[in-house]
């Protein structure tokens, strides 16, 4: 009996993975060259896992997980790195004159019919996420290939260092570095770590804020490793006892990757971490961050402010900056003039005028402001505010009709106020110039895939009762392919939004209590770090051990 085949957005409906206006809105976005399921996913409605299994259901054709696949290495001969990685597909097993692959786009017919005829094989296909094909193409395909040779090409080649220099792009040292950059790039890691120790150098990834061994290289190629990604950087590879910061721009896989380079000299050589800037569109869009509904217009109300200052803080690595970019997205138009001071610039952002602090020739953030001051700003982007001076200039520029936007390295929103006067900025300059603060720290979310809601342990219910919250529920990944194990796959921000009242304002001018100040924040029903983890606990984005791992119970 002939089964007519229903649409992949009906399926996804049914299914309650998506909802008619989330449907509406993707099949309003598509193009007639894309992919509805690419639109679900670039939008963040749908994880591909969800994807797969109701494409399963619509093809007809099994989905595999490659985590943990008992892969034939020898079936990796069949096809090269480049076809694989450009059509997204990795052999599976051979079995009499069928070749069993796994494929990111099964309807790519193109890409099946070229296979059968390079390889003879009837070709039967199975269903893959892109990332799961992508980490195995790493794995199998560079990892057996590369590191044997590259120790063997190593200790024959005595001028490894001047081999590297003449840049020959066949140098077993430059496919080491960029296999490291590629894979990390692969497996979404924000930072790569080179430690060296006294036996064996350690390239750890630091992924959803977690850092893991990614692998160990022997001692012996610690000198030329270290001088490629120096001379890739343009820094002094002569130089080994001062710490030194670059940039690299490489092309990996056909996309632009920007890498921040730090070397710090320590005991057993130099440390290199290598920042990966992720320039991806949805970081400069305020709705992705996210906020609750009450935190963004209350943030939104700030920064429509057309004067005073609004601080961002956070420890390092808390998305400070991603979300001041953000916020300069939504202010930058051509009515505005809008210019940052920088150390450094991250994001190069089109219509703004980025400055780089260069200490060496004097052009710090507090001189660079005053300079800033004379180019007729409205909005003015602070990197950082670290000493009295940059404050007392920053907090002077916002009473004086431009809307300051700066970072702060505090604990939390209230504690930025103390902070300031401690720094020696006069009080009643502080409330009068002060708009409000955004305290922000990042949790692992937990993964899409493999996410179940569970019971609640007496504990938990204990801490949400402090802060007077019920919970029925709470969500835990028991780990799975798409997020390592690990149980958690991405990270989503919390947020403390203090927005200044005129009572608070007298109580800064009048240097009282710290414990006066909390009252108010409470009483102008401000939601604090804790109870914005606790409520996307509640929500099933993050688990409350993560939650207890950045932000404090009072």
């Amino acid at each position: 009996m002939s089964q007519t085949r229903k649409r992949l957005g009906d399926l996804l409906v049914e299914a309650g993975l998506i909802n008619e206006d989330q449907l509406h809105a993707a099949l309003e976005e598509k193009t007639k060259s894309q992919r509805l399921g690419d639109v679900l996913l670039r939008k963040g409605f749908i994880t591909e896992q969800q994807l797969i299994e109701v494409l399963e259901f619509q093809l007809g054709i099994p989905h595999v997980s490659l985590f943990n696949y008992p892969f034939d290495p020898k079936l990796f001969a069949l096809l090269s790195k480049e076809t694989a990685k450009r059509n997204l597909l990795i052999p599976l097993k051979k079995d009499g004159e069928r070749l069993y692959i796994a494929m990111a786009d099964p309807m790519d017919f193109i890409a099946i019919d070229d296979l059968r005829l390079a390889t003879g094989f009837q070709i039967e296909t199975a269903i893959a996420t892109k990332d799961d094909i992508l980490r195995t193409i790493s794995k199998y395909y560079d990892m057996d290939e590369g590191l044997v040779e590259l120790l063997d090409d190593l200790s024959s080649s005595k001028n490894a260092v001047q081999e590297e220099q003449r840049g020959d792009q066949d140098s077993p040292v430059i496919r080491l570095v960029n296999q490291i950059l590629s894979n990390a790039v692969t497996q979404k890691a924000s930072d790569v770590h080179i430690d060296p120790q006294e036996t064996k150098i350690v390239v750890r990834y630091r992924i959803d804020g977690v850092l893991r061994t990614e692998k160990v290289l022997p001692k012996s190629m610690q000198n030329v490793l270290t001088a490629r990604i120096k001379i890739m950087a343009k820094l002094d590879i002569t130089e080994h006892r001062v710490p030194q910061d670059g940039r690299i721009k490489v092309n990996l896989e056909f996309s632009p990757i920007d890498l921040r380079v730090s070397s710090l000299p320590t005991v057993f050589g130099e440390k290199i971490v290598l920042r990966i800037l992720d320039l991806g569109s949805s970081l400069n869009d305020l709705n992705k961050l996210g906020f609750n509904n009450l935190n963004l217009q209350r943030f939104r109300t700030m920064l429509d402010q057309p004067n005073g200052i609004v601080l961002i803080t956070g420890p390092t690595g808390s998305g400070k900056s991603s979300t001041l970019y953000a916020a300069l997205n939504l202010l930058n138009s051509e009515e505005v003039n809008i210019i940052t001071i920088e150390d450094p610039v991250e994001y190069q952002l089109e219509g703004i005028n980025q400055i780089q602090v260069n200490a060496n020739v004097g052009m710090t953030f507090a001189a660079g402001l005053r300079s800033i001051l004379r180019q007729d700003p409205n909005i003015i982007m602070v990197g950082e505010i670290r000493d009295r001076e940059t404050a007392e200039v920053s907090i002077r520029a916002s009473l004086t009709g431009h809307l300051v936007l700066s970072t702060i390295h505090t604990n939390d929103s209230l504690g930025t106020i103390t902070r300031l006067v401690d720094m020696g900025v006069e009080p009643f300059l502080v409330a009068s110039s002060l708009s409000g603060v955004v305290a922000q720290r990042l949790v692992r979310r937990v993964c899409r895939d493999c996410g179940q809601k569970q019971e609640p342990s007496k504990r938990e219910i204990e801490i949400f009762a402090k802060r007077g919250f019920k919970v029925d529920h709470v969500t835990k990944g028991r780990g799975c392919a798409s997020c390592n194990m690990t149980g958690y796959k991405g990270r989503i921000a919390l947020h403390e939004i203090l927005v200044l009242t005129d009572d608070m304002r007298r109580v800064i001018m009048n240097g009282e209590s710290f414990s006066k100040l909390r009252e108010m924040a409470i009483k102008a029903k401000t939601v604090f770090l804790m109870d914005d983890g606790l409520l996307k606990v509640k929500q099933g984005l993050t688990t409350t051990e993560e939650v207890l791992r950045v932000a404090v119970l009072e």
